[in-house]
């Protein structure tokens, strides 16, 4: 190979697969830190997969470069699909199945040569992988979602003394069961919304309530 040809090789052959293969292995590193499905070596896969099949798609695809971008959207697709799991009532992946596809996507602007494009988007994902949990946390910390199971004596007039007092405490019912006991007693199970303090506040009253026998959340 002469000089040109040796440097041909290196810009439009070597070069995207490489930024694409750091592309992913820094999204990856993200992933791998904390301990999901889809980890280091993957999103380097993704990445570089997806820039080699743009790659191939510039070069051998005739008139039509599109048609094997499309495919790998497609198949990217049933990858991310196979990150999501359901785990009871939670369905837990979909960042993940998300990133996949970003990955690819990143991927693929880098075996087209648009480097500046992949790179911002990857500099802007990884901001939002790292930075922004905190502020899920905070959120979270506002919009906490609990299962109170608890064992209530003196009828439904003493479940609606219970509900006037979550009422106090800026916390919203959404769904709410119960049955009676054959000693009499209530057994019920409501899922409460509401901040993380006015959960304390509602389970320092459960505690002191005559009216409740025993709870748990």
């Amino acid at each position: 190979m002469n000089p040109v040809q040796i440097e041909t090789f290196l810009h439009e052959t070597l070069l995207p697969i490489l930024a694409a293969m750091i592309a992913g292995g820094l999204i990856g590193l993200e992933r791998e830190y904390r301990d999901k499905s889809a980890g280091f070596r993957t999103f380097i896969f993704i990445a570089a997969g997806s820039a080699l099949f743009t790659m191939l798609s510039r070069s051998f695809g005739g008139g039509d470069i599109s048609r094997i971008a499309a495919n790998i959207v497609t198949g990217i697709g049933f990858l991310g699909a196979g990150a999501i799991l359901r785990e009871g009532p939670r369905i837990a992946g979909l960042t993940t199945a998300a990133i996949i596809w970003l990955t690819a996507g990143v991927g693929m602007a880098m075996g087209a040569g648009a480097y500046l494009l992949g790179g911002l988007v990857t500099v802007f994902a990884l901001i939002v992988l790292w930075l922004f949990p905190a502020f899920e946390r905070r959120i979270d910390l506002l919009r906490e979602q609990r299962v109170y199971e608890m064992v209530v004596q003196g009828g439904t007039e003493s479940l609606e003394q219970i509900h006037a007092a979550m009422g106090q405490v800026a916390l919203r019912l959404i769904r709410r069961e119960y049955f009676k006991e054959s000693t009499g007693l209530l057994r019920c199970r409501w899922v409460v919304l509401g901040s993380h303090a006015a959960h304390e506040q509602f389970v320092a009253f459960l505690v002191a309530s005559p009216w409740v026998v025993q709870f748990r959340y």
